[in-house]
């Protein structure tokens, strides 16, 4: 039997938790931060898929995999626990060789189906072998392994049921994958499958064998691969800024070219980013579908608040009468109110010229609850719409419902907290920026630098941290580029991101029934309007605050550490408490 581990001694493991220091920098690539790829979950679903796809590229190397026959895959923790993620399906189409960010996402179902109904899985493109689900997939939701709460093991056997070959992987978050012993090793800083392809100044910390045992020490890559503006910490980065005279994202763009990437480059991959996103968001609310997958059931809503937002844009735009609200059959808590099919000038108001209440409780509009004959009477419906804030909230459920359904989405940093920046970047095109390809790349790049110093100070993944992990630090993320567009000084820009995640610390993970859907979607909506909120206020605050986003990156990490299991991505605390049928919010 060979295992993938590269070693097996104990030596390894308490090395790694002596207190070694951790890498000298912060500094990842802002495309391996804001990556492109499918729903609904970036630690469900990006990262097993790209862990299936290194086991196949390893086994590749090794010359085993000809030689496998079956593969038994194991599931541990949050990773079992919540298994709607569409986990299973994402590892099989990883170990047949597929790839986030360029898989067909239209093909996904029917393969996955095809895969269980043959009993057959094509490893690495072109070697078949046999694979039941109920026999080769093992759930151990009961176990979480050491490392990290999103555990899986994958074990290979060749035609006399001898193992080739095991290795253990975990999805850390953002679509990062590491391995069990060297934890830095792979795709902690990258999302590669092949390592010896990746460039140098995205490697800051290599394992080395002394003796029978690995040793985790610092890089020292050469001065050609070392990133000019190295930065471990928000006040190394704010010095970084001063010193050289560089906004926030001057400085992240350097750090790229070091990795690299040519000018060209970098335009083309932030833009494309940006495409994606706002391919997304065209997507979202323009959505034929009507409900969202899963028992839920759960109706999809941006492209009604797309089309009321419209029509308020556009008076005379035709919009296609409901039945339900022509009925009156209308669910409860659905958004449209009863202005949506009352227009302003309609005789049925809910008051008379002289200013006292009419009772429509017999109209098809009457939305109304309370008593009339009462000496509080209830307040009118009316309408509540503020155009750019409610733009804001459309943009940021559209792009979460896409990644709910299993769309083409970008991990920014996670599928779970995928429309906060988007929602926010879309705001600063429509309403704010005279130069939306300037806007475009402050903004990423501001952002990115924010998410690099959560990523290694603290944790990106609800299932380590909670979705103050995700929301939390999208909404973190997407105030300080907020900030940056609205011409913030750097030293605003981090108190605008300690604001978006100061207000976020303690945000448990607990969607119903396992989906990234409830509380998850509208979740999104309200980060993104914080995010926004938040950079109002550090703008408006001239430098006065008490708290450093170092300070508050730390207390994530600390409130992390102490949140029970419960809240961190299994659903545990609520599946239980829910009924099968829900309303279709």
């Amino acid at each position: 039997m060979l295992s993938l581990r590269p070693h097996e001694e104990d030596d390894a493991e308490s090395n790694l938790e002596s207190g070694l220091e951790k890498p000298e920098h912060a500094v990842i690539s802002t495309f391996d931060l804001f990556s492109i790829g499918v729903g609904p979950s970036s630690s469900h679903t990006v990262g097993p898929m790209r862990a299936g796809n290194i086991f196949i590229s390893d086994l590749l190397e090794l010359g085993l995999l000809e030689k496998v026959r079956t593969i038994k895959i194991s599931l541990y923790g949050s990773l079992a626990a919540t298994g709607d993620h569409h986990t299973p399906q994402a590892i099989l189409l990883g170990l047949e060789g597929s790839d986030p960010e360029t898989i067909d996402t239209g093909t996904i179902s029917s393969r996955y189906t095809a895969i269980q109904t043959n009993k057959t899985l094509l490893l690495g493109g072109n070697h078949r072998i046999s694979y039941d689900m109920e026999r080769d997939m093992l759930w151990r939701w009961d176990q979480v392994l050491k490392t990290h709460p999103n555990g899986m093991r994958f074990s290979v056997f060749d035609e006399d049921g001898d193992l080739l070959a095991t290795n253990e992987y975990f999805s850390v978050g953002g679509g990062f994958v590491v391995n069990e012993k060297t934890k830095v090793d792979e795709n902690l800083f990258y999302k590669g499958v092949d390592k010896s392809s990746v460039h140098g100044a995205r490697l800051h910390q290599h394992v080395h064998v002394v003796g029978s045992s690995t040793v985790v020490s610092q890089a020292s890559p050469s001065n050609s691969e070392q990133p000019p503006y190295p930065f471990k910490s928000g006040d190394n980065l704010l010095n970084l800024t001063r010193v050289h005279n560089m906004t926030i994202a001057q400085i992240v763009y350097d750090n790229e070219r070091s990795f690299g990437y040519t000018d060209e480059d970098i335009h083309n991959k932030l833009m494309r980013i940006w495409a994606t996103m706002d391919d997304c968001i065209r997507s979202g609310v323009h959505s034929r579908e009507t409900t969202l997958p899963g028992r839920l059931g759960l109706r999809r809503r941006a492209p009604m608040l797309y089309r009321r937002l419209m029509r308020g844009f556009y008076p005379g735009l035709s919009i296609p009468h409901s039945p339900a609200i022509e009925s009156g059959s209308q669910p409860v808590g659905a958004i449209d109110g009863p202005d949506i099919s009352l227009p302003p000038s309609d005789p049925c108001s809910v008051t008379d010229p002289a200013g006292s209440f009419k009772d429509l409780s017999h109209t098809h509009a009457a939305r109304v609850v309370g008593s009339f004959d009462h000496p509080i009477l209830p307040e009118p419906p009316r309408k509540t719409m503020i155009p750019a804030m409610d733009f804001l909230s459309c943009y940021a459920i559209a792009v979460n419902e896409v990644n709910a359904s299993g769309g083409r989405i970008v991990t920014s940093p996670t599928n779970g907290a995928a429309g906060v920046i988007p929602a926010v970047l879309k705001y600063i095109i429509e309403f704010v920026s005279d130069d939306p390809e300037k806007s475009i790349k402050t903004f990423l790049l501001t952002a990115a630098a924010i998410g690099m110093l959560f990523k290694r100070g603290s944790t990106i993944s609800a299932a380590e941290g909670g979705c103050q992990a995700e929301v939390g630090v999208a909404c973190s993320m997407a105030s300080a580029g907020f900030a940056a567009c609205m011409g913030a000084t750097p030293e605003t820009v981090l108190q605008a991101a300690e604001i978006g995640i100061e207000h976020n610390l303690g945000l448990t993970c607990d969607p119903i029934d396992g989906l990234v859907q409830v509380p998850c979607i509208e979740r999104n909506s309200l980060g993104a309007v914080k995010a926004v909120t938040a950079a109002q206020l550090s703008m408006a605050a001239d430098g006065v605050y008490s708290v450093t986003l170092d300070e508050a990156i730390e207390a994530m990490r600390l409130t992390a550490a102490d949140m029970s299991v419960k809240y961190k991505e299994t659903s545990l605390s609520t599946t239980v408490k829910i009924p099968l049928t829900v309303p279709a919010w």
